[in-house]
């Protein structure tokens, strides 16, 4: 066993030890449950604009997108469009690595304001988005959406749009089958399931209404999919517990 070899399985014991360490998993939980009463996703941004995510996860990406090597990466929920930018400058540097060819970046909002509209247009990694407005749950767009994926030879997928369970639901049974073998299909915001209920009064989703639930859902129907727990056990800071699906058949 080289020195590489030798590191690589000192991390995946440490991984393995975390995930069974309730202590450091308590104290995780605690500091979450904090975070998201200060909204703590709201601090960060991306080459210039807003990304309303967890830089532990956002690690996590990167270090799929770079083991997979996905030509496509689509994604619901474009917001101030800071990850799309942020899977487009990945798809950048794979290309530029020699990994891919033409990478591409569709995202699909019900909403696209028109300020954030204008300013993903005037980003640098623009070239490689391409953004659908209209509900990720309408017939139309899944049509629409399953067309423009034709393209991809190897597809991630990540959820990120209306976290109630219907709405998780039906976007995992639309948009799930396109992720590619060995590839993700990362369904965020999980952590609902976990927080407080009164964390959230003035949105339609909750405890037992949330984007967990809608994985816990498609899993008993699909077992294609397998939830990787060792990401999971790598972050404890996420955002997406049981949220990060591999497609294994």
């Amino acid at each position: 066993m080289n020195e590489i070899e030798k590191f690589e399985k000192m991390r995946k014991e440490l991984i393995i030890k975390n995930g069974k360490d309730d202590n450091l998993k308590d104290i995780t939980k605690k500091w979450i449950n904090t975070a998201n009463k200060s909204e703590y996703s709201y601090n960060f941004s991306w080459l210039g604009r807003p990304i309303i995510q967890y830089p532990q996860d956002m690690i996590a990406m990167q270090e799929i997108i770079w083991d997979i090597k996905p030509d496509l990466i689509i994604e619901t929920g474009i917001a101030h469009g800071g990850s799309l930018i942020f899977t487009a400058s990945m798809l950048t540097l794979l290309e530029a690595c020699g990994e891919i060819e033409n990478g591409q970046v569709l995202g699909i909002d019900i909403d696209i304001r028109e300020h954030n509209k204008k300013a993903i247009e005037a980003h640098p990694m623009s070239k490689r988005i391409t953004m659908f407005e209209g509900s990720s749950i309408s017939d139309v767009m899944i049509e629409k959406v399953h067309d423009f994926a034709k393209q991809g030879k190897k597809v991630m997928v990540i959820l990120d749009s209306n976290h109630t369970h219907d709405h998780v639901l039906a976007e995992l049974k639309a948009y799930a089958p396109l992720t590619s073998k060995d590839s993700y299909c990362i369904v965020f915001d999980t952590v609902v399931e976990d927080l407080p209920e009164d964390l959230y009064p003035d949105r339609p989703w909750g405890k037992g209404n949330n984007p967990k639930t809608a994985v816990w859902e498609f899993l008993k129907e699909n077992d294609n999919f397998e939830i990787d727990k060792d990401i999971e056990n790598k972050l404890l800071i996420t955002v997406a517990p049981d949220g990060y699906l591999k497609r294994i058949s």
